[in-house]
């Protein structure tokens, strides 16, 4: 069993989703059921799949959790890019956790490639 906690990538991505948090907490109350929800929940996403990815003992099966992070991953870069336009954040911060995102995006995209090579390796298919 893979032990998720001690993963840099996850760590980076609680981070992210607790960043999210604060910044939603400074969004207008009308975005409380849209934009923020929507947002918290992507952020989260990006972490909880790299976890249940991590129960997974088929490599492919964990490549797909990951694939489901990263999906997770781009969508908090196109919502903070909606509350950027919105203003509802600053430009300084929005580039900070973009460039996180996008290292963890690096990294999602690097350990995906290594488990399907992995599963190929030991016969399994996409």
């Amino acid at each position: 069993m893979r032990d998720f906690r001690k993963y840099s990538i996850w760590i980076d991505a609680v981070s992210i989703a607790n960043q999210v948090y604060n910044i939603t907490s400074q969004f207008p109350s009308k975005e409380v059921y849209g934009l923020s929800n929507q947002l918290e929940r992507a952020a989260v996403s990006i972490s909880s799949n790299i976890a249940e990815g991590a129960s997974r003992t088929s490599p492919i099966e964990y490549a797909h959790f990951l694939e489901i992070a990263m999906g997770s991953a781009f969508e908090v870069e196109t919502q903070l890019t909606i509350a950027l336009q919105r203003s509802y954040l600053s430009e300084d911060k929005n580039n900070e956790i973009i460039t996180q995102l996008q290292s963890i995006e690096r990294r999602i995209n690097s350990l995906i490639n290594k488990l399907k090579a992995n599963g190929q390796r030991q016969g399994q298919s996409l």
